[in-house]
């Protein structure tokens, strides 16, 4: 079996690589475009983008707003790839940010934390031949699935243009109780082949190609290749990408990665009311303790942050970590971020995952 090539839509990537969104500022125009020059997925993170920005105190909106299409176009200029935009349907300015990702031509939105219901009234259809913004929402269950695709059907007579299955094993917020983390019945494994089997009477429907995603603990080019024979068309890897030269984040937050145990990988519960892994180090131990940092919040930019009562700024702290204050901060990671070694080049990193799925398939 060779590696295949990935299709959403009008979109046809060369490998059915696409790499994960990483908020705060981990995921930006540097390392999506080089995963889109090697012939994956690159994805700009939306969330928190504007806090890069010397003016966020004074003006968030137009910060984030500034940001992400500074970094859409800063990708379009260095490659003709495929790049995508990762963003939180839990961000206060979701739908503005949604809106500049159209209008700066991004390939596709991938949509997280939340059920994007409406965002078909602000990605226009694709249309074939035109350079289109395909609309790809993330879900945790088939019933999650259902919702979405049933909604779209309904009230907009379409349907989303792929989708992604993200399972417990992922890193940053996830969309499982802690309790569900471990339990089998909750596991990608299980839950790619429910969401193919939910989507597949509206693709039949609509008479069109819905490729289903594989996402959260994928590691290896054998992983890739398990979930594709489970029916997936692709897979979305995010906490590999980390520990490349073009990623985004400071030397210290990628040597984190690569000098994290099994054990340093725990559950916290998010000043957002989701559970979340992450890398222990002494800024979570602190809270754990009960030491509650001062916040200042310019803005509620997660509708799901009560920072009255917050004992940190979570985006503030992502923020702290991406330029290596992790005295400040702490990183998300996914399930296997203690199997990274040593950075590497993003074409480095895709020949490897190459040579591991033909080993397997051919094994």
């Amino acid at each position: 079996m060779t590696i295949p090539q990935l299709t959403i839509g009008t979109l046809h990537a060369r490998y059915p690589i696409i790499q994960g969104g990483m908020g705060v500022g981990i995921s930006l125009s540097g390392l999506a475009s080089a995963v889109a020059e090697q012939g994956g997925i690159g994805v700009i993170s939306a969330a928190g983008i504007g806090m890069l920005e010397t003016d966020f105190n004074r003006s968030p909106q137009q910060a984030n707003q500034r940001a992400l299409r500074s970094e859409i176009r800063k990708a379009r200029q260095v490659t003709d790839g495929i790049i995508g935009i990762n963003a939180m349907v839990a961000l206060t300015d979701f739908d503005e940010l949604v809106k500049i990702s159209v209008e700066e031509g991004a390939d596709l939105i991938i949509m997280g934390a939340g059920l994007p219901l409406k965002t078909a009234e602000i990605i226009p259809p694709v249309e074939e031949g035109k350079r289109s913004t395909h609309a790809v929402p993330i879900v945790s269950s088939a019933r999650a699935a259902e919702v979405i695709f049933r909604y779209w059907s309904e009230h907009y007579n379409r349907i989303p243009d792929a989708v992604v299955v993200e399972g417990p094993l992922a890193g940053g917020h996830l969309g499982f109780k802690r309790e569900q983390l471990n339990d089998p019945a909750y596991s990608l494994e299980s839950l790619i082949p429910q969401v193919v089997n939910a989507i597949r009477p509206y693709s039949e429907k609509f008479d069109k190609d819905i490729p289903v995603i594989a996402a959260g603990g994928i590691y290896t080019g054998a992983d890739m290749l398990s979930f594709l024979r489970l029916g997936a068309s692709g897979v979305q890897m995010a906490t590999r990408f980390v520990t490349t030269v073009e990623c985004d984040a400071s030397e210290a937050f990628k040597n984190a990665f690569i000098e994290c145990a099994e054990e340093d990988l725990v559950i916290i519960e998010s000043p957002v009311g989701l559970p979340g892994r992450a890398i222990t180090n002494r800024f979570l131990e602190a809270v754990s303790n009960k030491i509650k940092t001062p916040v200042c919040c310019p803005w509620k930019c997660l509708k799901t942050c009560d920072f009255k009562i917050s004992p940190y700024c979570i985006c503030r702290a992502l923020t702290n970590a991406k330029k290596g204050f992790l005295d400040k901060g702490f990183a998300f990671a996914g399930a296997n971020a203690y199997l990274n070694e040593r950075i590497v080049t993003v074409k480095e990193l895709f020949n490897s995952l190459i040579a591991e799925f033909e080993a397997a398939a051919s094994a």
